[in-house]
């Protein structure tokens, strides 16, 4: 139970500190935004679909979408010390954040497509 939550508190936080910490700036800001809202709309759509016992499985693509951003985070944290070492690291990391932005606005939509059933009964 508690590891879906580690995995969004993990994100949610290094996202928010890559932000503050000027490595995603401008309109890349968006994919964090992105990244941010679908985990918490996601997490209540499957929190009131707990509560009706109703279960929503994990997709494949959703799983490629976490691989994608985790090894998007992992280049941005390497930031501009990463791109002295290997040129381009912080572009490949923005780059694969909004590979990841975009597989999150498909399964967030994939999600909420297969919940709202629920919701609607």
């Amino acid at each position: 139970m508690l590891d879906p939550i580690a995995d969004k508190v993990l994100v949610a936080v290094v996202l928010l500190v890559l932000c503050a910490d000027g490595i995603l700036q401008g309109g890349h800001i968006w994919a964090a935004i992105i990244i941010l809202s679908r985990e918490v709309l996601v997490s209540g759509l499957r929190e009131y679909l707990g509560e009706l016992q109703v279960s929503v499985p994990v997709t494949r693509i959703a799983k490629w979408k976490t691989a994608v951003q985790m090894i998007a985070i992992g280049f941005l944290i390497a930031g501009p010390a990463g791109d002295t070492v290997i040129p381009h690291t912080t572009t490949a990391g923005i780059a694969m954040l909004w590979i990841a932005a975009a597989l999150t606005l498909y399964t967030g939509y994939d999600y909420f497509r297969a919940g709202i059933r629920h919701v609607v009964d």
